[in-house]
């Protein structure tokens, strides 16, 4: 890198994604102990670090929120404002005094698709801002630093698999002893096995942002005291479990069974955690022979659901025709599995003659 004074450098960082996510809600507080199996995949959170010598402003951080067409300098000092998860970030982590920094922010991913975009942004932007001091956090710190922003910076319920999944990419399956401690295994799988699941897991947005209702907060207050001992939680609990079976014996139709019980699961929650969109994208894919199908996140109105398509390419094509004319404010959010979580990495800039 340049040590001209004054010459800028770049700190890259991508994180995933997730859906899938089998034994969602066991991985909070209320749950004091969980288990969940989820898989990462693209569309991925980007960042982009400008990095240059401080000139002594003390706005010394700018964001550049390319979704939102937001651009705005933030003093650190001066508290949230306009992009409380950024700005927090930022706070955790800190920037060293030697540095000014511009944080470009950008995803493919639909803001409130229910596919743990906002971990995935924490997790990215800590990660290329550790790139900027001495040591390095590992990529359990990295997943653990994200959560604090959500819970203890901006007090926002989180669990902790989203994060994990953001750090850890690929295919996981998350035990949560006693919350927020948890151990991550990775699922390693065949070749054909992963390009099988790629190929027939498919993400569709259904038209609208998911937002936290009350919903989620009469759910949380009924299991509250009593979640560590609730039959629906133990039920997603060994949603996740089969999940991680199925995938690790390559049984694809097991698989789509346990993402349909976690589905029905969620729906014993709370009926209205499988929204009227999502259910009528369910139908669709029962009539047209699909393994299974889950509710992305903690369910709800809008967000995300994933279907597991069947084994033929004409009749997943036939699939998602239907699902577009049944209801048609969804959209498929193309997706690949990702094999890595957080990647950070320093360029200088390109010669603009090259």
């Amino acid at each position: 890198m340049s040590d001209a004074p004054g010459a800028p450098r770049f700190v890259n960082a991508i994180a995933p994604i997730r859906i899938c996510d089998n034994g969602g809600w066991t991985d909070t507080w209320f749950a004091g102990h969980g288990k969940v199996f989820n898989i990462g995949v693209s569309p991925y959170v980007e960042v982009k670090l400008s990095v240059h010598r401080s000139d002594g402003e003390p706005n010394r951080v700018a964001f550049d929120v390319v979704n939102d067409g937001d651009r705005y300098e933030f003093d650190p000092r001066s508290g949230p404002g306009r992009h409380p998860l950024l700005e927090a970030a930022v706070d955790l982590v800190g920037v060293p005094d030697a540095f000014s920094i511009e944080i470009a922010i950008s995803s493919n991913a639909p803001a409130g698709g229910s596919t743990a975009t906002s971990a995935a942004v924490a997790v990215a932007l800590i990660g290329a801002l550790d790139a900027l001091t001495p040591g390095r956090m590992s990529l359990h710190e990295i997943a653990y630093a994200a959560h604090r922003v959500e819970v203890e910076r901006l007090g926002v319920q989180s669990g902790v698999q989203d994060q994990l999944c953001a750090a850890y990419g690929g295919i996981n399956f998350i035990e949560v002893p006693s919350y927020p401690d948890a151990t991550v295994s990775q699922i390693e799988v065949p070749e054909a096995v992963w390009s099988e699941l790629d190929r027939r897991l498919v993400l569709v947005y259904l038209g609208r942002a998911h937002v936290s209702s009350e919903v989620h907060d009469r759910v949380i207050a009924r299991l509250d005291g009593r979640g560590a001992q609730s039959r629906e939680l133990d039920a997603l609990r060994a949603a996740a479990e089969a999940a991680r079976d199925a995938v690790c014996a390559a049984d694809f139709a097991a698989l789509g069974r346990a993402m349909t019980a976690n589905t029905e699961a969620q729906r014993q929650l709370h009926a209205d955690l499988v929204s009227g969109e999502a259910q009528a994208v369910f139908d669709v894919a029962r009539e047209f022979g699909a393994p299974g199908w889950k509710v992305n996140g903690a369910g709800g109105e809008g967000g995300s659901v994933t279907i597991l398509c069947g084994q033929e390419p004409d009749r997943k094509r036939e699939l998602l025709r239907a699902v577009a004319e049944a209801v048609p404010q969804t959209r498929i959010i193309p997706t690949a599995l990702s094999r890595h979580g957080v990647r950070v990495w320093q360029t200088e800039p390109s010669d603009p003659r090259t």
